[in-house]
């Protein structure tokens, strides 16, 4: 079972060059040893300094690949929101901002689902660690600053900063697909995740 996050490996756009390629093969590297120490030993036991060695790099080299140990597993938030939020705006112009919102997390579903064994590992390890899913909160808070004025524009309110509704949306439709990825974890994979965002996102439009 391949435990590397693909984050650490994944193209960001434009064809890479053999310097990035060189780059995101060391990054897997750092992040499959730093998974497997904390399968082994948990998560806030495990230190940098530990990772590093375990990987034959001095602690100053891991610095130049991950900002943190959490960034190991979070690090690539940041490109997945805006992932979303570029299928966000792909939808239809005129479709409900519900089902856009949806429909935009279909990339996300796909990638996790590309590696079904790993994405479980991963989300085992956030689950047993309150600091990453606080950490994981956090970095969602920045995914409403970039999904929701494309909702407001759904919703005819654009320019509108205090306006609740498209906040809430972004906000309530995060919390159902976090809530499906939390239901998948626990069956092991064994229920499809589209269904469980699908329910989710459902009850909530009830």
């Amino acid at each position: 079972m391949t435990t590397t996050p693909r984050s650490a490996t994944a193209p960001a756009g434009a064809p890479p060059t053999l310097r990035n390629r060189a780059t995101r093969a060391v990054r897997a590297e750092i992040a499959a040893v730093a998974v497997r120490l904390f399968l082994a030993q948990g998560f806030d036991k495990t230190t940098v300094d530990q990772i590093a060695a375990e990987a034959g790099l001095s602690r100053a080299s891991f610095f130049r690949y991950f900002g943190s140990k959490e960034d190991v597993l979070l690090g690539h938030l940041e490109e997945l929101g805006h992932k979303v939020a570029d299928a966000l705006a792909a939808r239809p112009a005129h479709e409900p901002a519900w089902q856009a919102l949806r429909r935009s997390f279909d990339p996300l579903i796909t990638e996790r689902l590309a590696y079904p064994d790993e994405g479980l590992t991963i989300r085992r390890i956030l689950h047993d660690t309150p600091s990453l899913q606080a950490r994981q909160l956090g970095k969602q808070l920045g995914w409403q600053d970039l999904l929701a004025p494309e909702v407001a524009r759904r919703l005819g309110v654009p320019g509108e900063p205090h306006d609740p509704r498209p906040r809430a949306l972004v906000a309530a439709a995060l919390g159902c697909l976090n809530v499906a990825v939390d239901v998948w974890t626990a069956a092991d994979g064994t229920i499809p995740l589209p269904d469980l965002v699908d329910q989710a996102m459902d009850a909530v439009a009830g």
